[in-house]
């Protein structure tokens, strides 16, 4: 059964996405903090993180911060009086795979709930994996971790570590935007087809301020985007892979 958490200061709204969720045979916890998030997510099982903006006295973009740098798991944020596109970019930028503004269908929410759920391919987590060397910068795969030349840890959101690999593993190539939008995809649903370029600005920023005249990434007009730097691959292996459907 998928593990639904639901991150909403008001009660009301927490039973009635609660109730709901659970006619469709999906468990369901509600909690109406930060804090109390972190807790369920270090104790239990989470498949998909329901995250409302305005909690109080917290900011819900940087519970979707925090998410995204630290879990693969879906999140969906929830809002009321953020509705302007601006908003909607800037919770997409920071790792939120849907944005829902209130008020919404029952039906419709169900359906981006479900879409959210559906699992991608997984390597096995158990398969040693792959270390890139590029100019000074260190990326391991098994810890997911990017490592500047002065030793400093630069966090990565899930889409853009998937970007990166996707560019170590086929230096000075040029990939078309699909091919990194397939390569990039943290979910089998992506919301804009343009969120490709945004990661893209994202990972390029990132890398340049630890070095400031590099210029790693580079766009062939027309074409797509390539990876200018010599890559040192370190173990690597096959990977296997698995596939699991939606329980419904």
């Amino acid at each position: 059964m998928k593990h639904v958490l639901i991150v909403d200061d008001d009660s009301a709204i927490r039973s009635l996405l609660s109730d709901y969720l659970t006619k469709f045979a999906l468990k369901v916890t509600t909690v109406s903090d930060g804090q109390s998030m972190t807790r369920v997510l270090a104790t239990e099982p989470i498949d998909l993180v329901i995250v409302d903006l305005n909690l109080g006295q917290e900011d819900g973009l940087e519970l979707v911060r925090q998410l995204s740098s630290k879990s693969d798991c879906p999140v969906i944020i929830i809002s009321g009086d953020r509705l302007e596109e601006a908003d909607k970019v800037v919770g997409l930028e920071l790792g939120a795979m849907d944005y829902i503004t209130k008020p919404f269908g029952m039906r419709e929410f169900l359906a981006r709930v479900r879409t959210a759920l559906r699992e991608r391919p997984k390597a096995n987590l158990n398969r040693e994996r792959k270390s890139f060397h590029f100019n000074g910068w260190t990326l391991s795969v098994k810890r997911r971790q990017l490592t500047a030349a002065d030793g400093l840890e630069v966090k990565l959101t899930a889409g853009e570590f998937n970007l990166l690999v996707a560019f170590l593993t086929a230096p000075k190539q040029v990939l078309s935007r699909e091919q990194l939008l397939t390569a990039s995809r943290v979910h089998q649903e992506e919301v804009f087809d343009r969120s490709i370029d945004v990661l893209i600005l994202r990972l390029r920023r990132k890398l340049s301020t630890h070095d400031p005249k590099s210029n790693l990434i580079k766009t062939e007009r027309g074409f797509g985007y390539y990876f200018d730097a010599d890559v040192v691959t370190e173990q690597a292996v096959r990977a296997s892979f698995t596939t699991q459907g939606i329980k419904k």
